[in-house]
């Protein structure tokens, strides 16, 4: 939260304070008799410093508020002040906050300093004032579990208890536990990078040490092995994680445990017994990671040599951890959570319920363990949209077959709660069976690709995403058979795993199709008397531009019709007006379909029919805009920096989808408190971005291409002009995308060695790095999103609209900026990939990617070249979504469409594995293996020998073909 820290230099950042601030006061406010005890004023007091690895929730108060933890340093709020009783440093640090407070939020920061070596008498009564306020008794809250430790708490606590005041003291632990659930955008990044740095060592650190310790059979110590882990922490560069060292730490010495002695609390320590890693071993790691001081978690269970009971005990633990975290929905109870991982075990194996663990976790944020959030099946409390969780679960002192010696396994990932589906922060330490377990028997030592543990996670190593590109930049596509069965087991796992979670979705799913829509009736003159009368005594046809109105000679009056309620108009001589069809209200009124006037003059009847329809078109764009904008989300209002905190700033940017208007004219970009505002020189044409609103922010430098793109998708539509849109990009054109071909002279035919050329080359690669570097800084400036940058390495060539354009994945979309409409596939949200016109000798194939959402269209990508299919099945297979492949392009509405009339049937049926055409290709046929042509033979039997060759050919290539149209009814029947 604070801007810079150099030494003892401390930055505020004043802009979160007084959101924060408001955000405490609005808490309190509104929940003032429930959870905060109907306090009139809060008194909070941090410790003095200490060396100690410790969680405080005036300490998590200090750092929500002001980024830092100040010691010795009393904070009462009372309902139009806040008091700080501190040192004179940090009282002249603090004074930055005291005129935006005032201003901002009519709040009055009062500074109490003490002098070095002063109880602190004379400020506190002072204090003691202010919170009494002019009244007999007044109710002070405080946090009751932290007891007062140094001479200044010790003597404030003794001040408050003993005053000559009435107080009475209630808890507001609670209270701070819900305010600091939610985290906001800054808060999420701060987790995600912690969870990053804590997956990235135990993947990276971790998992390299043990193998290498296992396969060289060395004898290393439990204790060891948490201090190596723990300088990995503090050191991310050791993990290959690019993170500032001073912003990380521990959440606790990393814990090792292993020859049957296991401990599955949050207080467990690493102990110096040797690590064990012989038959039927489990190894238990657990490491947590700070950033910023937000915490993060992540536990995995290695097997070696695991008998049948350990694999059994460890799928099961597995499915019930993943059960939880799918669990995890906005509007459920906490309850419900540990609910679903216990169902889980009591089908599979109810023989292990009672070692199950009680908790299925806590949240976390900026305490390892959130008090009040507790994952139990007693803990009714709801979950809300940006909660993070630290999910763990395990099964303790089980006995292994031969009850000589116990285990326990033990499970835990870093979860943020979203509207829809979960995300794992962890998931790039993979918790698959085939990935923790290891067969000392097989040599070499298996190392095998690390696979994300679920579709929610999309945090992939660059490195190795580029690698699987790389290997398959040859023409040769050459896959080892090791690699192609771990591929096909890991997809075989995908698939039971998105048939489950299509299952469940579909079950839970009660939302109609469609919403009615509401239609209301246009009046074009609200009294009879409004009607104009006719021009002339010869009764014509007017158009009423201001009222909207079209009015017609019938039995000699003017009857008035709205233009909105026409639907057609012709002419030649005859204007026939077709109205539209609305619903019968009254059953003695008299309704117009249609009617016809004959007119003598041509020029007159298409004057009034091109009059009609211009004025149709007027009113059916403005009640186009209307509807689009009743069905925007209201979002909060952009806080500008103001003139004392100068904003970030990108100027001369360009602006897609632009304003309306012929004439463009460049703009800037500006980053805000609360968002971003694009503004021109026209003072209609403004746009603002809120970092709430960001769904996914992309950083496209130009390399390739024309342009450096800022580009944002966005979770609701926002209006621009009169338009409506999900996706706003902001791009400077490096280089003129069209240069001169012709006109003779030097410039027409360039050369290589003209000076004048290579100046000119040379000044648009300098101002391309120079528009680069200011994007990256940009971005980099803005600590509230995190910006994704396209991998172009594994980008590949197809066609999504109509031109063929490259399409690139990023950490966590699949994007095409360059051209519109543009392109922006969230992983997240795709069900399965199926890769279609697969065949031998084909040139081309497509791409349809079918979306959680079946109400949505199945996304097609078309003629992608063929050298890019099997790095295209790495990159999904690295990314945990299961594809299929089909000879044939399919009809997917209809699938659709009885996939959600009938789930049931449809996992019935075997899920999605009605498209996994191998089934029927690997059924038994005819085959003339074994057979082995005589060394002579003569002409005659030469003859029979192939004329029967060519019969069994030819009922082959109709069985072949028979099962291939079976297939293709198969599938147009789904």
């Amino acid at each position: 939260m604070a801007d810079s820290r150099n030494g003892d230099t401390y930055v505020i950042d004043v802009m979160k304070f007084i959101s924060r601030t408001r955000a405490l006061y609005a808490h309190w406010n509104e929940h003032i008799a429930d959870i905060w005890g109907s306090a009139d004023a809060l008194a909070v007091a941090t410790h003095p410093a200490t060396n100690d690895l410790r969680y405080l929730k005036s300490s998590a108060l200090h750092i929500w508020l002001l980024g830092y933890e100040f010691s010795d340093t009393i904070m009462v709020f009372s309902s139009k002040q806040i008091h700080f009783l501190c040192s004179k440093k940090i009282a002249t640090l603090l004074e930055v906050v005291k005129q935006p407070a005032h201003d901002e939020l009519g709040i009055d920061v009062v500074m109490h300093a003490k002098a070095k070596g002063d109880d602190g008498n004379g400020p506190m009564d002072a204090v003691l004032r202010a919170i009494r306020d002019g009244k007999e008794s007044q109710v002070v809250g405080h946090i009751a579990r932290e007891a007062p430790e140094g001479k200044l708490l010790e003597k404030w606590t003794e001040r408050l208890t003993n005053a000559k005041f009435q107080f009475q003291f209630v808890d507001i632990t609670a209270g701070l536990s819900d305010l600091f659930a939610a985290k906001d955008g800054t808060e999420i990044i701060n987790v995600k990078k912690a969870a990053y740095l804590a997956s990235s060592v135990m993947k990276n650190v971790v998992v390299t040490k043990l193998e290498k310790v296992i396969d060289e059979e060395r004898d290393v110590t439990h204790s060891l092995l948490m201090r190596l882990t723990e300088k990995a922490i503090l050191d991310p560069t050791k993990a290959g994680v690019k993170l500032k060292p001073e912003c990380v730490d521990i959440c606790y010495p990393p814990i090792f445990q292993s020859g049957g002695k296991f401990d599955l609390k949050p207080s467990a320590v690493s102990n110096d017994d040797l690590l064990a890693y012989d038959l039927g071993s489990i190894i238990i790691c657990a490491v947590g990671a700070r950033y910023n001081s937000y915490c993060s978690n992540v536990a995995r269970t290695y097997l070696i040599d695991a008998t049948n009971l350990q694999s059994k005990a460890y799928e099961v633990l597995l499915k019930a951890h993943e059960a939880a975290i799918n669990a995890m929905r906005r509007g459920r109870k906490l309850s419900s959570v540990y609910q679903a991982a216990l169902s889980v075990v009591e089908k599979e194996a109810p023989e292990l319920v009672d070692k199950l663990t009680k908790s299925a976790g806590t949240g976390i944020g900026l305490e390892f363990r959130e008090s009040g959030l507790n994952i139990n099946a007693r803990n009714d409390k709801v979950l809300r949209s940006q909660m993070a969780f630290n999910v763990s679960l395990g099964f303790q002192n089980m006995e292994c077959e031969s009850k000589k010696k116990k285990f326990s396994l033990f499970l835990a990932d870093t979860v943020i709660v979203k509207d829809e589906d979960p995300e794992i922060l962890t998931g790039k330490c993979s918790k698959l069976v085939t990935d923790v377990s290891y067969d000392k028997e097989e040599k070499p030592c298996r190392k095998k690709a690390r696979r994300t543990s679920g579709p929610e996670s999309y945090f992939i190593n660059k490195t190795s995403l580029r690698s699987y590109n790389n290997n398959n930049n040859n023409n040769n596509h050459v896959v080892s058979k090791d690699e192609l069965r771990m591929r096909n087991q890991h997809q075989a796992e995908l698939a039971r795993r998105k048939n489950e979670e299509t299952v469940r979705r579909l079950a839970g799913d009660g939302s109609s199709g469609s919403t009615a829509k509401t239609s209301t009736d246009s009046v074009a003159y609200k009294n009879v008397n409004d009607v104009p009368q006719p021009r002339d005594l010869m009764m014509m046809i007017q158009v009423d531009q201001k009222k909207e109105a079209v009015l017609l000679p019938i039995y000699g009056s003017m009857v008035p019709f709205h233009v909105s309620n026409q639907q057609d108009s012709t002419r030649n001589n005859y204007i026939r007006i077709i109205f539209s069809v609305i619903t019968l209200k009254n059953q003695g009124a008299i309704y117009l379909k249609e009617v016809t006037f004959r007119c003598k003059d041509s020029k007159r009847s298409s004057e009034v029919v091109q009059a009609i329809k211009t004025l149709r078109r007027q009113v059916n764009a403005r009640e186009s805009e209307r509807i689009e904008r009743g069905t925007l989300v209201n979002q909060e209002k952009l806080q500008l920096a103001g003139n004392k905190f100068r904003p970030l700033r990108l100027s001369g940017l360009w602006i897609r989808p632009q304003f309306s208007g012929r004439k463009r004219v460049p703009g800037a970009l500006e980053a805000h408190a609360n968002g971003f505002r694009y503004s021109t020189t026209r003072p209609n044409e403004r746009v603002d971005v809120l970092f709430a609103n960001v769904k996914h922010a992309f950083l496209q430098p130009a390399e390739k291409e024309m342009l450096t793109t800022l580009h944002f998708h966005l979770h609701n539509h926002i209006m621009l002009g009169n338009k409506k849109t999900k996706d706003v990009q902001f791009y400077v054109e490096v280089m003129d995308a069209v240069q001169s071909l012709g006109g003779g002279g030097r410039r027409s035919s360039p050369s290589a060695y003209d000076p004048g050329e290579i100046l000119e080359e040379q000044r648009e690669r300098d101002r391309k790095n120079k528009i680069n570097v200011d994007f990256n800084h940009f971005a980099t400036r803005v600590s509230a999103l995190e910006f994704e940058q396209p991998l172009r390495e594994l980008g590949f060539s197809g066609v999504t609209d109509k031109a063929r354009v490259f399409i690139v994945p990023t950490s966590s979309c699949l994007v095409m900026l360059t051209e519109t409409p543009v392109l922006v596939v969230s992983l997240s949200e795709v069900e399965i990939v199926n890769l279609e016109r697969v065949v031998f000798g084909q040139k081309y194939f497509d791409m349809a990617i079918v979306f959680k959402d079946f109400k949505k269209d199945v996304l097609k990508i078309n003629a992608i070249d063929t050298s890019y299919l099997e790095g295209i099945k790495k990159w999904l297979d690295a990314i945990d979504i299961k594809y299929y492949e089909s000879k044939a392009n399919l009809m997917w509405r209809p699938i659709l469409k009885r996939i959600t009339d009938d789930p049931q049937g449809f996992i019935d049926d075997g899920g999605w594995e009605f498209l996994n055409l191998e089934r029927s290709d690997s059924e038994p046929e005819e085959s003339d293996q074994g057979y082995e042509p005589p060394d002579a033979e003569d002409e005659s039997e030469s003859e029979d020998e192939d004329s029967e060759s060519e019969s069994e050919r030819t009922k082959k290539k109709k069985k072949r073909t028979t099962e291939e149209e079976k297939c293709k009814r198969r599938l147009s029947i789904m």
